[in-house]
Formats: C-alpha cells, sequence, structure tokens
C-alpha cells in the first residue's frame, strides 16, 4: 500500500528515519542491506538524506550531533506520525506527561517536524506534511511495514498516545501481552511490555522492515559489518529478526506469513 500521493491519516507511523555519528557509512549498509539508493542531502537540508526504493522515498539518513556540536556517539531509528498540526500535538504532548524535545521547526515547503518522548521515554516525532506526505512506499521489500512500542508502562503509554495521536488499542487476538494500535479501527502499529526483553532495557520504538528472506538478510547484516540481536525465527505473522546495524542503530527485519509484504 503506498500513500505517496497524499498526507497519512492522522495518527499514523508515515516516515522513519536514521541519525547516525558517520552518515556515509549508514548509506552505504542500508544500501547494500534494503537496496536504497541514498545520496548525502544538501547543505540547504543540513545533509539530510532521502534514501529511495524504486524511485520512491522510504526512509531519511542524518548525521547525529551532539549538544556541543560534536557527533554524537549513539544512533537511532525514529518512528515519525502524522498529525495535521504540529503545534497543537506539542501542546497535547506536554499536557500529557510527555516532553518536547525538538520544538517545532519548518522543513523549506516539506511540512513541519517535532520530536518528543513519551512518559515511559520512548522517542517519537511527529510530521505534518505539506509537499512532502511520507514515506512513498511501505509494506514491500526493503520499505517499513510495521512500527512497535516497546514500553514500561503499556497502560500508560496507551493514555497517552490516545490524546496526542487519536489512537486506540486493542488486544492483538493470538498475540498474548501485544496490543494494536489503531487509527479509524485500523491497525496501523503494536505496543507491548518490556517483559520479553532484556532487563535494563528502555521503552523505545522499533521500526520493521519487510524482506523476501529474513534468513538471507540477517546473514547480509553480519556481512555488511552489523549483527543480530535476536535470531530470525517464526511467529504468527512472519518469520522476523532484530539487528543492529554497524554503528548500533538496531531494527526489525520480517518475512510475512502470507509469503509477500503488502
Amino acid at each position: 500500500m503506498s500513500f505517496a500521493n497524499s498526507p497519512y491519516p492522522h495518527g499514523t507511523p508515515c516516515w522513519v528515519d536514521l541519525v547516525v555519528p558517520d552518515q556515509r557509512a549508514a548509506l552505504d549498509f542500508y544500501g547494500d542491506v534494503f537496496g536504497w539508493e541514498c545520496e548525502t542531502g544538501t547543505q540547504e537540508s543540513g545533509g539530510y538524506a532521502i534514501c529511495t526504493l524504486k524511485g520512491k522515498p522510504v526512509a531519511g539518513i542524518a548525521t547525529a550531533i551532539s549538544p556541543d556540536g560534536g557527533p554524537a556517539p549513539r544512533s537511532v531509528w525514529t518512528t515519525y506520525f502524522a498529525v495535521s498540526d504540529v503545534d497543537a500535538s506539542e501542546k497535547t504532548v506536554a499536557e500529557s506527561g510527555g516532553t518536547v524535545v525538538g520544538p517545532g521547526t519548518d522543513v523549506r515547503t516539506l511540512g513541519r517536524v517535532a520530536t518528543a518522548t513519551d512518559p515511559t521515554g520512548a522517542a517519537f516525532g511527529l510530521w505534518q506534511a505539506r509537499d512532502f506526505a511520507g514515506a512513498g512506499i511501505v509494506n514491500e521489500p526493503g520499505a517499513f511495514i510495521w512500527n512497535e512500542l516497546n514500553t514500561s508502562d503499556p497502560d500508560a503509554a496507551s493514555r497517552f498516545y490516545s490524546r496526542v495521536l487519536g489512537v486506540t488499542r486493542t488486544p492483538m487476538e493470538g498475540e498474548p501481552g501485544y496490543s494494536a494500535i489503531q487509527v479509524d479501527e485500523r491497525t496501523v502499529a503494536g505496543m507491548q511490555g518490556l517483559d520479553k526483553l532484556p532487563e535494563g532495557t528502555p521503552s523505545h520504538w522499533l521500526t520493521y522492515f519487510a524482506v523476501d528472506g529474513t534468513d538471507r538478510v540477517a546473514e547480509a547484516v553480519v556481512r555488511a559489518g552489523g549483527a543480530v540481536r535476536k535470531p530470525p525465527f517464526d511467529m504468527s505473522t512472519g518469520r522476523m529478526a532484530v539487528v543492529r546495524d554497524p554503528q548500533g542503530g538496531t531494527f526489525a527485519v520480517i518475512t510475512p506469513s502470507r509469503g509477500e509484504a503488502g
């Protein structure tokens, strides 16, 4: 499914990006693993690179900058949610116990962006589309297919995102302890507690990318200098693995059980 020609519905994940110490190395890594075409962005855009697949935007990669202006040591993927008004959503974030990390900023004529953390510490972004709706391809090999909140307090997180994004939470059939996040009764993301994750794991949003062979892609990640954090395994929705790139950016890959993404 693609929303390339119109904005995503309010509350729907619409974009993902990576901040990383070495942008050039990340562009090469993800180009090798997913077949993305990636070029460093212009000076006007701060060097932000929009990676494409089949000529459509699928993800962004930027150089991480620390508060003192030097390279930041941490790599992280961020999930962005479509909103109709970034400034109004920012206000609701603060009123609902979250923290606005990056206040609303216009990105030329493309849209308006803000970043925040929820009350449990998970970071996310808000995107108000203008000329740029977000990902032009989703749910296909090489594009993001799922976004999952792993949180220390699912109930508190559910209340927060309901207020900020207007989403609802419902138990996912066949997946004990796992909930679907829905927009107008359409599932757009997932949520679970941290009890199944290694002790000390902080609350976070995890990006899943669709692939046409989880084992093959996991091997490709290792060959390209990354690592496998959770080896390929079968679940009700497909075969998945959790991996990280050479600079520590963690993401998941999944081959849907129906045999193809989409």
